[in-house]
């Protein structure tokens, strides 16, 4: 089934990948959504609100100042560098990501829709106004007055339209859509996938429950599947 899927994909013109955080968690991001992956025993799920960021901020922002801070140590595994490579050589032309730690980016990909938005970009709760990762370390206000938050999405909040349609409009046109990493589990971005009339392939570290629907599935550690169908 590698040699399939990698010769799908070799034959591709329009070949989209869709990450979750299956693939950040092998360059050593825990996956905040698992047992092991909480927060001193808190739900992320139940930090990462709205709620939280308008009447808890102090729990809000020593959650987020801590996945700041490990970010500085993590780097791109390879398997980022072969969907960057697979970029350069024209053969993919977009990652829709779940992701927030800018990890496809720093590996090289420059068609990249972030559609729970990022963790590497700031702005005010308040105005909207941009602000900047020491500020909101420093619990700095904004110049209104109001608190800094990272650009992500808040559980309450809505997806970046211009990423979702950006997606949308790439994986309706694929002829192979490449899901790495996830559980397939948050609306609405798990149904992103199912909206191609391309091939579907799923690799992941486990069974999802919706395995059945796609057209190859691969089950294993991301960047070994995918410096496997590199190499074929």
């Amino acid at each position: 089934m590698l040699k399939q899927a990698a010769d799908v994909l070799k034959n591709a013109s329009r070949a989209v990948v869709m990450t979750g955080a299956g693939c950040s968690v092998e360059a050593g991001i825990p996956d905040f959504r698992s047992p092991s992956g909480w927060w001193r025993q808190i739900d992320p799920r139940t930090v990462a609100t709205t709620e939280a960021l308008e009447h808890r901020y102090e729990l809000f922002h020593a959650f987020y100042a801590a996945r700041i801070e490990q970010l500085r140590e993590v780097r791109p595994h390879n398997g980022h560098s072969i969907l960057s490579k697979w970029e350069h050589q024209g053969r993919l032309q977009l990652i829709a990501t779940q992701n927030v730690d800018g990890l496809h980016q720093a590996a090289g990909n420059r068609n990249v829709q972030e559609l729970h938005g990022s963790i590497r970009h700031f702005r005010c709760a308040s105005c909207g106004r941009p602000g900047a990762e020491q500020a909101f370390l420093d619990r700095a206000p904004c110049t209104c007055g109001g608190r800094l938050r990272p650009d992500v999405v808040l559980f309450g909040e809505q997806l970046p339209e211009e990423a979702w349609h950006a997606s949308l409009a790439a994986i309706r046109a694929a002829d192979v859509v490449l899901v790495i990493g996830t559980s397939l589990q948050v609306y609405p971005v798990n149904q992103l996938p199912f909206l191609t009339d391309g091939t579907l392939i799923l690799l992941n570290a486990e069974e999802t429950g919706e395995d059945h629907r796609f057209d190859l599935v691969l089950h294993g550690r991301a960047a070994q599947l995918l410096q496997a169908m590199d190499e074929q």
